[in-house]
């Protein structure tokens, strides 16, 4: 990975392909090479450049946990560093949030933005829910890895995942031997909280899509639907059979979604 400082901290990305710019952003807590796993070939395949890159606080450096104005201005430091104009945005959960607010802060810099399993508001569970795992994080309690594994398997993954034998093994196994650290909860565990943001959205004047993932629990589809509601003109999908990590159980389905999008 190459890096570049901006917004002053130092920001790890890649760079491939020498079409039209994508800049794709993570969620809380995951690099941002969880997107070339699919999302990459399919783009880099249609013919356009594609950049990921690791939010601020993803790799433990100190100093105060960021905030989401902080990624914000990353991101906006990035786009102008790296494409030096205008360019595709997707973002993810977290992710998402980010690119809706550089959409208010920064608009001349976004063509057309996916909103992949986004929200624009706080409600109860979620709030709950945060305030536990920050809880977490922050004690000295460690959860045995397999327990780990299946919370985050229950939490992310749509029941037809988990009621597939198959399926269900080789995602428990890999939430087992790559574990989310508690380090980088620790650094970016403000960021799962968030204020009341709908009424603001709706001056949001850039094309947006917004994908919901059926099984959803942390982003379910009614709170992806509200932002969708919110943005003027913006095109609202809904994938079946997946949960908060639909990206990656119905991979080809959310490509055909982007690609026909972005290229629309």
């Amino acid at each position: 990975m190459a890096v570049v400082r901006v917004n002053g901290t130092t920001i790890s990305y890649t760079d491939q392909g020498t079409g039209d710019p994508v800049v794709l952003v993570m969620g809380t807590g995951s690099p941002g090479h969880v997107w070339h796993l699919h999302q990459v070939p399919a783009l880099l395949a249609a013919g356009y450049r594609v950049i990921t890159f690791d939010n601020r606080g993803l790799a433990p450096g100190g100093g105060p946990p960021p905030e989401i104005d902080d990624l914000v201005a990353d991101l906006a430091g990035l786009i102008e560093t790296l494409c030096g104009g205008r360019c595709r945005v997707a973002g993810v959960s977290m992710g998402a949030h980010v690119v809706q607010e550089l959409l208010l802060a920064r608009p001349e810099l976004v063509d057309r933005a996916v909103l992949l399993a986004t929200r624009g508001r706080p409600d109860h569970f979620r709030t709950r829910l945060a305030d536990a795992e920050a809880q977490l994080y922050f004690s000295d309690a460690e959860l045995p890895a397999a327990y780990a594994a299946a919370l985050r398997a229950v939490l992310s993954l749509s029941p037809h995942t988990l009621n597939d034998e198959g399926e269900a093994r080789k995602w428990l196994d890999l939430f087992e031997v790559f574990p989310t650290g508690k380090s980088v909860m620790r650094a970016q565990h403000r960021l799962e909280v968030i204020t009341e943001r709908l009424e603001a959205y709706r001056g949001i004047r850039t094309r947006c899509l917004v994908v919901a993932f059926e099984d959803d629990l942390i982003t379910p589809p009614h709170l992806c639907q509200e932002v969708a509601m919110a943005i003027p003109g913006c095109r609202y999908e809904q994938v079946a059979k997946c949960g908060h990590y639909g990206y990656l159980e119905q991979p080809d389905e959310v490509n055909s979604l982007i690609l026909d999008f972005f290229g629309s």
